[in-house]
C-alpha cells in the first residue's frame, strides 16, 4: 500500500518524533519540544538600524539601504535590506514582539542570484511558526539576470563562500544593535546549493553557527554541474539533437523498478528504502519485436541505451574510472521529468541549461570560448583534472570538521533517496569521509545523516517528505539531546515548496509572507533513522503510522565509493 496523502486542517504545533528503543517497535512517547526561551524585545527603533555601519564587515561601499517595519505572516517585524561590497545583497527579518534569542540563516538554491527566504526541513516547528527567529538570506553577490557573473573573480569568491559568511556577521551585528544582545544560538538551514553553503560554513567558518542543517548538498559543485548534469543531458539526446526518452515513458520504467526491488525491504509500498540493494535489470523493458521502434509497453534500443547511460554515469573510456560519486538511484525515475527527461520533444533539457551556465562561466580557471556547447565536453580523466583546479574554491567536501566540533557545532545532513538532481551517494560518501578522518565515534558526537525513501530533490516525491529537523537540532545544540529517529510525514498533493530551488527574481520587495511547511491532519507518517539504519514495517499495526516501524541496518553499506574525485573527500586547503 502506498503512503496516503490527505487534505485537512493544518497542525499548528510541532509534530514530534516518537522514541524508538533498540530494534523493537516504536513507543507512543514523544521527544521533548524545542527548548523554551525568553522573549526579548527591541531596545531601539527599526528605522535606527539604517545608521548601523557595515564597512568593518564588507568594506567601503557596504551599507544598509532600507530599514522599515512590516508585517510578516501577520506578525510585526523589522525588515533590513543592504549591500556588501561589491554587490552582495542581503535581507534580515527581525521580529518586533516575539524574538526568542535565536537566529537562522537560509541557504540559497541553484546559482542563487536572489534572496530566498523559503524554509524547509522544519515542518510544523513551533518556535519558527510563532516568529521566534531572526531570519536572513543573501543573493550570493549577483543577480539572476547576470548569468555570466563567473567572469568576475570576486563574484566567484562571493558565490563560493564569502556572501554567506558576511551575511552571518552582518545579521549578528544588527541583532545585537536592535535587541541589545547577541543571539543565544545561531542556525543555518539550506538545501541543494544551500546545502553546499551549509557545509561550507561548517568547514570554513566553524564559529558562525551552533547548528547546521545541510540538505541534498551540491557539495561536489565541480563534478555535479560540469559532469553529472552534462552527462545526463547528453545521454538523453539523440543524434538528431532531440531527446530520446520523454516523460511519458517514466511510469513504465518506474513500475519495472518497483516490480524488481520494492519488496526488498519487506514491504510493498511503492518506495525503495534501500536503493543500493536494488540491481535493476533494465533488459526486461526491451522491445522483443521491432526493437528499433518505441512501443507502449517496452523501450526501443535507443531508449534503453539512454536509460542505461542515465543510471550508470560517465566513466573514463580508457581506465573505466567513474567521473561522479553516483547517478540517480533506482526508484527516482518519476522525478526525472523536467530535469533530464523533458515532457515534450520540443522542450529543452533542463540539465543542459544547468551544465552550460556553470561550465561556461564557473568551473574552469579560464572560461571557455563563447561558442562552447555540451558537445565540447570530454568525459575523460584529463578533462576531469581541469575541474580539479577550482575544487578548493567551490567544493564543500573537506571532511576535517575538528574546529567545528571543538566550537560545539552540530551538523545534520539529509538527502532524499529519490533525488534526481544530486545523487544521495554524495552525502553518504561525505558522512563516511568525516568518520574516516575524525573517527566514527568522534563524528557521531556531532553529526547525523538521514536518508528519506522516495523523496525527491529537497522536497516532494512518493515518500513522506515533510520533516522537522530544526526542533531536534535545537534540542541537540541547546540541551545536548542528540537526535535518533525523526518522524516524516506525507505531504498533501497540492503542497508545493520552493526550498532549495532557484526562483524567479523577486527584487527588493517586503517579505510579507514566508511560506512555512505545515503537516496535514492525519498525514501518513514514518520514522527515519541515522545512517546506516532505516525504517522497516514491523508487520503489525497501521502501515501509515510511524509507530508500526522498527529500525534495521541497510543491507548494502559500501565501505567506499571509488571515482576520480575520491580524493576530494580528504582534508585540503581551501582557495580564497
Amino acid at each position: 500500500m502506498k503512503l496516503k496523502s490527505l487534505n485537512g486542517r493544518w497542525r499548528a504545533l510541532c509534530l514530534l518524533p516518537l522514541l524508538l528503543a533498540g530494534y523493537s517497535s516504536l513507543s507512543a512517547a514523544a521527544d521533548p519540544a524545542a527548548p523554551a526561551r525568553e522573549v526579548v524585545r527591541p531596545v531601539m527603533s527599526c528605522a535606527k538600524l539604517a545608521d548601523v555601519s557595515l564597512t568593518d564587515i564588507g568594506g567601503e561601499g557596504s551599507r544598509i539601504t532600507t530599514a522599515k517595519e512590516i508585517t510578516v505572516n501577520g506578525a510585526p517585524a523589522c525588515e533590513v535590506d543592504g549591500n556588501l561590497h561589491p554587490e552582495i545583497g542581503f535581507q534580515v527579518i527581525l521580529p518586533v514582539s516575539s524574538w526568542q534569542q535565536r537566529y537562522m540563516q537560509i541557504g540559497c538554491g541553484g546559482l542563487c542570484g536572489n534572496i530566498q527566504l523559503q524554509i524547509g526541513a522544519a515542518a510544523g516547528c513551533t518556535p519558527l511558526n510563532t516568529h521566534g527567529f531572526v531570519l536572513a538570506a543573501t543573493d550570493m553577490g549577483h543577480s539572476m539576470k547576470e548569468g555570466d557573473f563567473g567572469k568576475d573573480p570576486q563574484k566567484r569568491v562571493d558565490f563560493a563562500y564569502r556572501s554567506q559568511h558576511l551575511t552571518a556577521e552582518v545579521s549578528k551585528k544588527l541583532i545585537t544593535a536592535f535587541y541589545g544582545r547577541a543571539p543565544a544560538y545561531s542556525y543555518f538551514n539550506g538545501c541543494s546549493d544551500g546545502g553546499r553553503e551549509a557545509l561550507m560554513e561548517a568547514q570554513r567558518f566553524p564559529h558562525d553557527f551552533n547548528g547546521i542543517i545541510a540538505g541534498a548538498a551540491a557539495m561536489n559543485f565541480q563534478s555535479q554541474n560540469a559532469v553529472y548534469h552534462a552527462w545526463q543531458a547528453l545521454s538523453n539526446t539523440g543524434s538528431d539533437g532531440k531527446p530520446v526518452l520523454l516523460a511519458a515513458r517514466l511510469p513504465l520504467i518506474h513500475n519495472a523498478v518497483l516490480k524488481q526491488c520494492d519488496a526488498l525491504d519487506g514491504q510493498t509500498d511503492g518506495l525503495i528504502a534501500d536503493p543500493q540493494s536494488c540491481h535493476f535489470d533494465t533488459s526486461v523493458l526491451a522491445c522483443k519485436t521491432d526493437p528499433a521502434t518505441p512501443q507502449g509497453s517496452c523501450l526501443s534500443t535507443a531508449e534503453l541505451t539512454a536509460l542505461n547511460r542515465l543510471y550508470a554515469g560517465p566513466v573514463d573510456p580508457k581506465t573505466g574510472k567513474k567521473l561522479i560519486v553516483g547517478g540517480p538511484m533506482p526508484g527516482s525515475e518519476l522525478a526525472w521529468e523536467g530535469v533530464f527527461v523533458p515532457e515534450k520533444a520540443s522542450d529543452p533539457i533542463f540539465s543542459q541549461m544547468i551544465a552550460l551556465s556553470s561550465l561556461k562561466y564557473m568551473n574552469y580557471e579560464k572560461n571557455p570560448p563563447a561558442d562552447f556547447t555540451l558537445k565540447d565536453v570530454k568525459f575523460t580523466e584529463a578533462a576531469f583534472d581541469e575541474l580539479r583546479k577550482m575544487h578548493p574554491l567551490y567544493d564543500a567536501t573537506n571532511p576535517d570538521l575538528t574546529a567545528f566540533k571543538a566550537a560545539g557545532g552540530k551538523l545534520i545532513i539529509w538527502h532524499g533517496w529519490a533525488d534526481q538532481h544530486i545523487s544521495p551517494l554524495n552525502s553518504v560518501a561525505y558522512h563516511q569521509a568525516v568518520g574516516n578522518v575524525m573517527g566514527a565515534a568522534s563524528r557521531d558526537q556531532f553529526e547525523r545523516l538521514y536518508l528519506l525513501p522516495g523523496v525527491h530533490h529537497c522536497s516532494g516525491g512518493e515518500g513522506p517528505s515533510l520533516v522537522d529537523f530544526l526542533t531536534p537540532m535545537m534540542n541537540w545544540v541547546e540541551k545536548g539531546t542528540a537526535p535518533d529517529n525523526i518522524t516524516t510525514y506525507q505531504a498533501a498533493k497540492e503542497q508545493k515548496t520552493s526550498f532549495g530551488q532557484p526562483l524567479p527574481e523577486r527584487g527588493k520587495k517586503p517579505a510579507t509572507e514566508i511560506r512555512l511547511e505545515k503537516i496535514p491532519a492525519d498525514a501518513a507518517s514514518r520514522p527515519v533513522f541515522p545512517y546506516p539504519d532505516y525504517a522497516v514495517y514491523s508487520g503489525k499495526g497501521d502501515v501509515n503510522s510511524a509507530a508500526s516501524y522498527v529500525r534495521k541496518p541497510l543491507a548494502t553499506q559500501p565501505a567506499a565509493y571509488h571515482w576520480l574525485g575520491e580524493d576530494f573527500y580528504k582534508p585540503f586547503t581551501f582557495m580564497n
